[in-house]
């Protein structure tokens, strides 16, 4: 399939409307069949050094900043999360929270490690390029989790949305987000992320997660 970005309904309702209240739940429960959280939080646990900080690209709810807390994989004083949207009301008060778009300045704020759970499918070629040259020079690894685009996917997502009777928003948004997905290295090519070590692996719920790390200077 050609890759096709379009716009998702949830990104337009405000944050209190009942659909996008419904919907962000709903996704909560798409990441846990998809296992984004659980990837997320077992390669950064084997990955990240002491010292380092975490920033969060779309950060949404703040679901993903506190599961890993709750793990103990970093501290809430090393976690930045950007995101559109207003800081949670329940999110640890020592994280900080960036609310603004990630294209509103020329660096993205410094950290060693940058999380991205279902956040960059939303971005065009061009823009994906231009937020590729937006890290900081310190930062050392990219995790990703993306839907895999494959009409497998776009099966089983109308299927799950039947059966768990997913709301409109959901129903949209999950299989557009699958047809502005990745396939094998279209990420870390967009990104610009040639001169670094990346690995890319799929899982049988449609989940695409990329790894890379940027190789050491010295």
């Amino acid at each position: 399939m050609t890759r096709v970005v379009e716009s998702e309904i949830l990104d337009h309702l405000p944050a209190d409307d009942p659909a996008a209240i419904r919907s962000r739940a709903e996704l909560r429960l798409i990441n846990g069949i998809m296992g984004n959280h659980r990837g997320i939080t077992r390669r950064l646990k084997a990955l990240i050094k002491p010292g380092w900080r975490v920033l969060e690209l779309g950060a949404g709810d703040g679901s993903l900043c506190g599961g890993l807390l709750n793990s103990g994989v970093c501290a809430a004083g090393q976690i930045t999360a950007v995101d559109l949207t207003p800081r949670p009301h329940d999110l640890h008060p020592s994280v900080t929270w960036v609310q603004r778009s990630i294209f509103d300045t020329d660096q993205l704020p410094s950290a060693e490690i940058v999380i991205a759970n279902l956040f960059l499918h939303h971005f065009d070629s061009d823009q994906l390029a231009a937020l590729g040259g937006k890290f900081s020079p310190d930062m050392r690894v990219l995790l990703a989790c993306e839907p895999e685009r494959k009409r497998i996917h776009l099966a089983q997502g109308a299927l799950l949305g039947a059966l768990v009777d997913f709301n409109d928003v959901t129903c949209h948004d999950m299989l557009t987000s699958i047809r502005a997905g990745f396939l094998e290295d279209e990420l870390p090519n967009l990104l610009g992320l040639q001169e670094w070590s990346c690995r890319v692996s799929c899982t049988v719920f449609g989940a695409y997660r990329l790894e890379a790390v940027r190789p050491d200077p010295s």
